[in-house]
């Protein structure tokens, strides 16, 4: 993940909240509840990692549930603080990695704060035959099909997906959808996110 972050306030920015949120099985609860209850989303598999111009961030827990993880990003590290100031913009990135057991063929973002850009790479193995889909849930309505169709690109053994929007509405939540097309449906590899 990669987020240009612009303080508009009065006061220095000294954490930044992410939320990771699992579900296996989309439209059935209760499966999800059940899987994650028998195999719980832990911080080793996680191994997330957080970077702000060039400094390693520490992070702390906010919450720690089964299925999902909220955590403060710090704006400071073992050798000092580098806060956000009133005017300032920076990028932050920050990196996890979550089995497609646990994930599911899915990507989820909600906009939580004013956002000017939002844009979703996905990277697949060409052999795999991927194919992506979308849908945008504004907070008062019922999903519909993103107005505009993720852009595919073939790259060697690479197929990439890229959907951008500008000025996302508040609140709205932008959902990616893929398929294997030459991968049964059972089977299972390692998904990185990044």
């Amino acid at each position: 993940m990669r987020r240009r972050l612009r303080n508009t306030g009065t006061e220095p920015v000294t954490r930044y909240l992410i939320r990771i949120s699992v579900d296996r099985y989309p439209g059935d609860p209760e499966q999800s509840n059940a899987h994650y209850r028998a195999h719980p989303l832990t911080w080793d598999e996680l191994d997330l990692t957080a970077t702000c111009r060039g400094e390693p961030m520490r992070w702390q827990a906010k919450h720690d549930h089964d299925a999902f993880k909220e955590i403060w990003l710090l704006f400071d590290n073992e050798h000092g603080r580098f806060l956000l100031y009133p005017g300032e913009s920076v990028w932050i990135e920050y990196a996890y990695t979550v089995g497609d057991d646990k994930w599911g063929n899915w990507f989820q973002r909600a906009v939580r704060l004013p956002t000017e850009q939002l844009e979703v790479q996905l990277v697949f193995p060409t052999a795999l035959d991927p194919v992506v889909w979308g849908t945008e849930t504004p907070m008062t309505a019922e999903a519909s099909t993103l107005r505009t169709p993720p852009v595919r690109r073939d790259d060697g053994e690479q197929r990439a997906f890229t959907w951008i929007t500008t000025t996302p509405a508040l609140h709205a939540r932008y959902r990616l959808e893929w398929r294997f097309r030459a991968q049964p449906e059972h089977e299972t590899d390692q998904e990185e996110f990044s």
